[in-house]
């Protein structure tokens, strides 16, 4: 039931309804009072709201049940910054980064107290224009929500916001003094100059002479006045708050149609509604995603990306939640890779990935993100991929072994590789180098390779074969050896092989070995999980049982061929001696 209301304030909190995400997560603490996520998202909620002393309690409660948490001590910054306790905003993200060093939105929520803090050291007005708050308030107010798609207002207002003390250089702007009246909540008189003077003739907005009110005569003076200006009446208002709940609501029935719209794949339908929902209200970013994943689907890739980028770029001046901006930092990497037609190409997706994974661990992302390596990594192979090098780089490597210099020889064989991936030959040759080097296990690894890659090649049967025998593996190295003789029957290396490894078992199963000897082949089986399943399975426990103290019952397991071959193996392995 928890995790129920708590995906129902997700959702509400997704599609703007503060509120009602505040009242589900309520439910769910109430549900479960120990889940340090849900006063994580509260506290977000609670923060987009302006209820900044309900934020900080939430957010003081997530640290407290869980301290190692990075996004904890974000959501700490936040609260304090909307508090406007820049201090104590910049100490909560510093915390937060010493838990997770490359967390870009702690990184970002820094800045932003830093920057609050200067100013409000260096101006009197610094606090007007702190962080996000500036441009929600300047969105919000009908005033001035025009200005904001007026880029050289946007250009006046960030310079201002970086240097408060900057508001001297705009005075003179129109749109700038009536932004400041808001941000400071007052009404200030923001007519230009040029407006207290007596119009031009063909000024569209003059009054026609027979609207003009009479000269009045000055008696005084003997000289005729200007009539005194009317007030003119306040303009009735729509709530700014039922204004801004109703342009949401129409941008969520405007995103409602682009999903009907793509699920049956109407996309240029879908496009547009999700765009007039963006104009309707851009403080959700999920309209542009949505938008994003349609570009996506039709293959334009650059507008994808453009559209992901302005929605962590807003994502971020909102504090929107994490897994909203790992999703449009997927859906870019995504294009990305559509888009990749070099193994270079994939860094940067591959690197969008990662920014995204550091935002929230998502298994999609974290299965493109491997798809993408694996990719490069295939596309790397291709693009070096050039035999005669590889065999110029395998002959330069025989030369070396033959003067016995094998660490030199093993570079070579492996840029052979690099060059020619599926030579047996390379892979077989370096299993020797290994093998003189006593790398056994990187030895029997390409041995096995190149078995795999011809396995009628019997060079591959005695490499591994002798790295086996080396490693005291005789009962399965005499198998190697017998599986490379049904490729080639005469081969003298692999009947040689064969000899070598009789010779061993049998002084094993004859009691031949010195008890230092004995003592070690003992140890090394113990280790061999083969081994081990014999001695602890049952019946053959029993069957060693009866070897010892019932030699009628040991006649009828010698008729048995899989007992026999296990037997086999013990005695190899010197575990049960034959006398």
């Amino acid at each position: 039931m928890a995790d129920e209301a708590k995906a129902k304030g997700n959702a509400a909190f997704a599609a703007g309804n503060f509120t009602d995400a505040i009242n589900h997560f309520t439910e769910a603490i109430s549900l479960s009072p120990t889940n340090h996520v849900l006063y994580s998202n509260r506290s977000a909620a609670y923060a987009s709201v302006n209820l900044f002393t309900e934020a900080l309690t939430d957010a003081e409660k997530t640290v407290e049940l869980k301290p190692d948490w990075s996004k904890g001590y974000s959501r700490l910054g936040a609260a304090y910054l909307g508090l406007k306790r820049y201090n104590d905003a910049v100490l909560a993200y510093k915390k937060g980064l010493e838990i997770d060093p490359n967390n870009e939105v702690l990184k970002s929520g820094l800045a932003d107290a830093q920057s609050a803090q200067g100013r409000s050291r260096g101006s009197p007005f610094g606090d007007a224009f702190s962080g996000p708050e500036m441009w929600a308030k300047l969105t919000s107010d009908p005033s001035t929500r025009a200005y904001l798609q007026q880029p050289d207002f946007v250009r006046m207002m960030q310079d201002i916001q970086k240097n408060p003390n900057n508001l001297n250089l705009y005075l003179n702007d129109q749109r700038v003094m009536q932004a400041f009246g808001v941000l400071l909540g007052v009404k200030l008189d923001t007519r230009m100059p040029e407006e207290d003077a007596e119009m031009k003739e063909a000024s569209p907005e003059r009054k026609r002479p027979a609207e003009c009110e009479p000269v009045k005569e000055d008696k005084r003076a003997g000289h005729k006045s200007q009539p005194e200006p009317q007030p003119k009446p306040e303009p009735m208002e729509v709530s700014e708050e039922e204004e801004l709940k109703e342009r949401k609501v129409l941008a969520q029935k405007e995103k409602e149609a682009g999903n009907a719209a793509y699920k049956k794949k109407d996309f240029e339908t879908a496009i547009q509604h999700y765009t007039k929902a963006i104009e309707l209200d851009d403080a959700d970013i999920s309209f542009l995603t949505n938008r994003a994943a349609v570009y996506l689907e039709i293959g334009k890739y650059e507008d994808c990306m453009k559209d992901c980028d302005k929605a962590v770029e807003r994502g971020r001046e909102l504090r929107s939640d994490y897994k909203m901006i790992a999703r449009a930092l997927t859906r870019k990497g995504t294009a990305m890779v559509k888009m990749a037609k070099t193994s270079k190409d994939y860094e940067p997706a591959i690197e969008t990935f990662q920014k995204s994974l550091t935002e929230h661990r998502n298994p999609e992302t974290l299965k493109k993100l491997n798809d993408a390596e694996k990719a490069k990594k295939e596309l790397e192979q291709q693009e070096y991929f050039d035999p005669p090098i590889a065999d110029e780089e395998r002959e330069k490597g025989n030369q070396l072994f033959k003067e016995q210099k094998y660490p030199e020889a093993v570079k070579h064989y492996t840029e052979s590789l690099r060059r020619n991936p599926k030579d047996p030959r390379t892979y077989s040759n370096r299993a020797a180098c290994y093998t003189k080097l006593g790398a056994l296990p990187e030895g029997l690894k390409d041995a096995e390779k190149c078995i795999e890659l011809d396995p009628t090649f019997a060079k591959g049967y005695t490499r591994k074969g002798a790295v086996q025998f080396f490693m005291k593996e005789y009962d399965k190295a005499l198998e190697t050896y017998q599986e490379g003789l049904k490729h080639a029957a005469k081969n003298q290396e692999l009947l040689d092989g064969v000899r070598r490894c009789v010779e061993q078992i049998n002084k094993a199963s004859h009691g031949d070995l010195t008890p230092e000897e004995l003592k070690e082949r003992q140890a090394k089986a113990m280790q061999d999980p083969e081994i081990q399943n014999i001695l602890t399975d049952p019946v053959m426990r029993q069957v060693l049982a009866d070897f010892q103290e019932n030699p009628k019952a040991a006649q009828e397991h010698t008729k048995n061929p899989l007992v026999m071959n296990k037997i086999q193996k013990l005695v190899s392995a010197g575990i049960v001696q034959v006398k």
